[in-house]
């Protein structure tokens, strides 16, 4: 034991060093929450709902609050609730189970709300099309106001999305 303890006093960190700042996405973050204090007059607050993805574009999603993209910064939020959100971002097939549940999350959603389906299957449920489990793309069971192509989308392509809702004539 004591031999590891003076081992690891001199060996330096295991860890990475912080990664260099992207000054495209920080410019892109920075664009989005100016769109969003001129459309809303605060931040966005986003509700992601998985509609019966394969978690693939969870994982992107999630990069976007990591210390690379850190979205939290430009005021941009992921919120636990849709009654404090201004946009649904919804991925992978609606399935028979999650219909009624995404149906719910959109009528609790206060107006104005924009629903973004991010990803192929959100689209037109991508690789589960025919499935007997799948009700179909978002757009068959919500309104959809814009979709974001990728299996999955990077997390880049999201941010120009919500950018382009933000921006999108009203």
């Amino acid at each position: 034991m004591r031999k590891i303890l003076f081992k690891s006093l001199f060996s330096p960190p295991l860890t990475e060093p912080a990664p260099e700042p992207d000054a495209d996405i920080a410019e892109l973050a920075a664009e989005l929450n100016a769109a969003a204090q001129v459309r809303l007059g605060r931040s966005l607050s986003i509700r992601e709902v998985d509609a019966g993805s394969c978690n693939g574009c969870e994982l992107e999603i999630h990069a976007l609050g990591n210390a690379f993209y850190d979205l939290e910064r430009f005021g941009l939020r992921f919120v636990a609730s849709p009654r404090h959100a201004d946009v649904l971002l919804v991925t992978g097939p609606v399935t028979h189970n999650m219909r009624e549940a995404l149906e719910r999350t959109y009528d609790a959603t206060p107006a104005p709300k924009w629903v973004i389906a991010a990803g192929d299957c959100a689209h037109d449920c991508g690789i589960f099309a025919g499935s007997y489990a799948c009700s179909g793309g978002v757009s068959s069971v919500i309104p959809v106001d814009l979709h974001i192509p990728g299996c999955p989308p990077t997390p880049a392509a999201l941010l120009k999305g919500l950018l382009a809702l933000m921006t999108k004539e009203k």
